[in-house]
């Protein structure tokens, strides 16, 4: 046990650290010397830092509110949310701050529009290399896994809402020019997380078998999430079946199916898309 979770520190920390990477990269080479604002914390620190400057004339860089504002969210949500995914989200959120400050640019592209795409698919990537290793980015992401923790849904909503004000703001202060173009760069960012990070989406899986205590002893033995079972008869030849019906974390769908397999081969499987889950539903919590 000791072993494994060694492993998986020395993985997490890893992860952390070439996500702190990509993302400062993306910062310094693509958003920021194109006046692009990111969604989140990250964009908020960065407008109200050029505010700032270019309104009052108080030179307060980004990544000192950026890291400032994480810090007191992090205080708000460490119990809440997991202690080992708290500690590892700040030290990415730390890094991301000291690898923006001296990091020096390199722009591969002058147009805005490029800049934008490839700027936000690896400040997506270096994003969700965290979030898919048991970490995050911090900001939003506190909030978001808090509140979804909590409530099974995700609040992706509200923090677009909180986006939009930004890049609204971002326009009339500055250039609209510049709010669409964070748009195109805060869409792909987000596109990207969004696919490659299935925590808190949900799939439900409806197997057909003759031999469902024995699938259902395998899926148990390996996964905590509750199954119901229904009589069924097969219309083609009338024979007695047993319809399993369970909701699981989308990235859990294949684990789960290869376990129902293992308990009948010949199982019907069907999995399908859910949106939201009220009731008793077990969320393994964060370390």
């Amino acid at each position: 046990m000791e072993k494994r979770d060694n492993k998986k520190l020395i993985i997490m920390t890893g992860a952390v650290i070439l996500s702190a990477i990509v993302q400062a990269f993306s910062l310094t080479s693509f958003s920021i010397p194109a006046g692009i604002y990111p969604s989140g914390i990250t964009g908020f620190s960065r407008l109200v830092s050029d505010i700032l400057r270019d309104y009052l004339h108080i030179n307060l860089p980004f990544f000192y509110l950026y890291l400032a504002i994480n810090m007191v969210l992090a205080a708000i949500v460490y119990k809440e949310i997991g202690k080992l995914f708290t500690i590892f989200s700040v030290l990415q959120t730390t890094l991301v701050s000291i690898l923006s400050s001296f990091m020096p640019p390199m722009q591969f592209l002058q147009d805005p529009l490029l800049v934008a795409i490839f700027g936000g698919l690896i400040n997506g990537f270096g994003i969700s290399i965290a979030l898919t290793q048991g970490a995050s980015s911090g900001g939003t992401d506190f909030l978001s896994i808090y509140y979804s923790n909590k409530f099974h849904r995700s609040m992706w909503d509200y923090v677009f809402a909180f986006n939009g004000v930004m890049i609204f703001v971002a326009g009339l202060l500055y250039h609209w020019e510049i709010a669409a173009y964070s748009i195109i760069f805060q869409y792909v960012s987000n596109l990207i997380i969004s696919k490659r990070h299935k925590r808190y989406t949900h799939q439900a899986i409806i197997i057909v078998t003759k031999d469902p205590d024995k699938v259902i002893d395998t899926i148990l033995s390996n996964v905590r999430h509750g199954i119901t079972k229904i009589s069924a008869q097969g219309a083609y030849n009338g024979e007695a079946q047993t319809m399993l019906y369970t909701v699981v974390n989308t990235y859990q769908t294949s684990e789960v199916v290869r376990y129902a397999l293992e308990g009948d081969p010949k199982a019907f499987i069907e999995t399908r898309n859910t949106l939201n889950v009220y009731g008793n539903y077990y969320q393994k919590p964060l370390d």
